[in-house]
């Protein structure tokens, strides 16, 4: 395929310091042997992303300089890095937007999610996808097929992470799963908790719009927590998912679990909070969370590809480049769900 016309400079939106964003003019960066560049279709706005432009940091990843948010990707490979086959040329593809070192223990066992040299999309100090190019290993540039939306392709990001999620729970099918919170995560991992399979879909919530919302998507039931107890279900709960990151949810989601059941955290919450030990001794309740995701991409094409889960429709705000700031505001509305930005718009 001939290779199309690149510019040589392209706009970015910029981070300079907590909730003070501008338009950046920046070369469209090259990319390197293994690499191929990507011109932006859609970029999901995520959760961490609005803790940098609000707090300036996540924990230990402090902004110190400036950044350009945005790590849920989808785009068309416009050009490869000399030791990439040029056919990818014009390819759909959603983008896995880290870089492991691939030499350290965790890369060589399989772990690279845990590579303590990973570079990371929008994690400071690598800058992420709020622009109109970016480049990416090849590897990590996942081919989509036509039924999968630019939208959808972005927020396969998300889905990794609930797939992670499912993967940790032991989700087999027949399963019961109890889902705190029911924001994006929660409503993404409830479609792929019954995708793989689960029986039962519970997801607890405070807000009755969300659980409503909740029934649409893959949850069999809904409860509100400050009217009932997760561990006075009827049923046994074979995992807990923890996607809000409350320390009431992720207690009394733990309490909830039956004997030798699994609790997964996920959603970020305080980096410190009192867990029940006796409960987790007593019944043998495996408490673990999940950092990012490894070889998830492949799955959550084909769950997207085939119906299984639906991505699409979670999109409740379009914003532009120059928009950025808005979509980063946009969790303050009840209704929105799923923002998404469009940087060639």
């Amino acid at each position: 395929m001939t290779q199309p016309e690149i510019p040589e400079r392209m706009r970015a939106s910029v981070l300079l310091g907590t909730r003070e964003l501008a338009i950046e003019e920046r070369p469209v960066p090259a990319p390197a042997a293994d690499e191929v560049l990507v011109r932006v279709g859609a970029v999901g706005v995520c959760g961490s992303d609005v803790h940098y432009f609000r707090e300036g940091r996540i924990g230990d990843f402090v902004v110190e300089a400036p950044l350009v948010l945005g790590h849920e990707v989808g785009g068309v490979i416009v050009a490869v890095g000399e030791n990439v086959d040029a056919a990818r040329i014009g390819q759909r593809v959603a983008i896995e937007p880290q870089r492991p070192c691939g030499r350290c223990r965790e890369c060589r066992i399989g772990t690279y999610n845990l590579c303590p040299e990973m570079e990371f999309y929008a994690t400071p100090p690598i800058d992420g996808a709020f622009a109109e190019f970016v480049t990416i290993q090849a590897a990590f540039a996942h081919d989509v097929p036509d039924n999968v939306t630019d939208e959808a392709a972005a927020l396969l990001e998300p889905l990794s992470v609930a797939i992670t999620s499912v993967r940790k729970a032991g989700i087999v099918p027949g399963s019961t799963v109890l889902i705190a919170g029911a924001g994006p995560i929660g409503i993404i991992t409830a479609q792929t908790a019954r995708a793989f399979g689960a029986g039962e879909v519970i997801v607890s919530d405070l807000v009755e719009t969300r659980r409503d919302r909740a029934l649409q998507y893959g949850a069999t039931r809904v409860i509100d927590p400050r009217t009932q107890n997760p561990a006075d279900l009827d049923v046994p709960i074979d995992a807990f998912i923890d996607a809000s990151g409350a320390a009431p949810a992720v207690q009394s989601g733990i309490r909830a679990v039956r004997p030798a059941g699994t609790a997964v955290l996920v959603g970020l919450g305080n980096p410190e909070m009192t867990l029940p030990v006796e409960d987790i001794q007593n019944r043998e309740i495996t408490v673990t969370g999940i950092f990012r995701y490894t070889e998830t991409w492949p799955v959550a094409i084909q769950l997207v590809s085939n119906g299984q889960v639906d991505l699409d429709s979670l999109v409740t705000g379009r914003f532009g480049l120059d928009e950025v700031e808005q979509a980063l505001e946009s969790d303050t509305d009840p209704d929105s769900l799923k923002s998404v930005v469009y940087p060639g718009r």
